[in-house]
């Protein structure tokens, strides 16, 4: 379970050298070109590592993958209401106040990250090196679009880095739990917690990581989206 915690860590700590990067001023086409790579890679990584892993050869993998898709629609709705609508923007609009939003809201979206980290050490020994690498890339300019919004909407420095250093901890626990899960659950349930999250992913790209990406970083970033894809499938094959 240690293993599990440092390895959601560092797969969350790319938020705090986003923090990092926010403040030396990255042009925003350049971030959105990230914001492409990364989304490729976690695409590739859903992919290859948790859709085949999940696979059952029935209806409950699709039942689990929807549900994972519309729970994730559900508390992304529920915290853009509450206050965090463009904390993956990079152009300052996040509303003034609204730093504990911006907080759950990247955890909803590190959540399912994380918690698959955490499940894939326990079922296979091993953390996959093309999922972690997919998420820390994928984390880099949230810490980087959030840390810009925060900026703007008056909060300290030292609180927006408090913030992000809380979300690597949690981060951290959250796959700390999904290694707990398969201890807990047969390995066919573990597999289908495996399609809830990859459902919670998928959405979580299409609704702000690809748009966003195609905002700032125009038509390159379907180039850099191959890429990236390219970049993750590689290292799932080698693995």
């Amino acid at each position: 379970m240690i293993a599990a915690f440092l390895w959601g860590g560092l797969a969350a700590s790319s938020l705090v050298i986003g923090y990092l990067i926010a403040e030396r001023g990255l042009s925003n086409r350049t971030i959105g070109l990230i914001m492409g790579f990364g989304a490729g890679a976690l695409i590739s990584a859903l992919a290859y590592e948790l859709v085949p892993e999940s696979a059952l050869g029935g209806w409950a993998v699709a039942v689990s993958f929807a549900l994972g898709a519309l729970v994730f629609f559900g508390g992304d709705w529920l915290v853009d209401h509450w206050g965090a609508r463009h904390r993956k923007t990079l152009t300052g609009r996040q509303e003034e106040g609204s730093g504990a939003a911006v907080f759950v809201g990247t955890l909803l979206d590190a959540i399912p990250e994380s918690v698959v980290l955490g499940m894939g050490l326990a079922m296979g020994g091993s953390i996959s090196v093309a999922f972690l690498a997919a998420v820390f890339v994928s984390n880099l300019p949230e810490g980087i679009a959030g840390t810009v919004n925060l900026t703007s909407a008056g909060h300290s420095r030292r609180g927006i880095f408090a913030m992000w250093a809380a979300l690597v901890l949690l981060s951290g626990a959250c796959a700390v739990l999904g290694y707990g899960l398969v201890e807990w659950v047969s390995v066919t349930d573990a597999r289908l917690v495996q399609a809830f999250a990859a459902g919670a992913v998928l959405t979580m790209l299409a609704d702000a990581m690809m748009p966003e990406a195609f905002e700032h970083g125009g038509r390159l970033v379907g180039l850099f989206s191959v890429m990236g894809f390219g970049a993750a499938a590689g290292l799932s094959l080698l693995e």
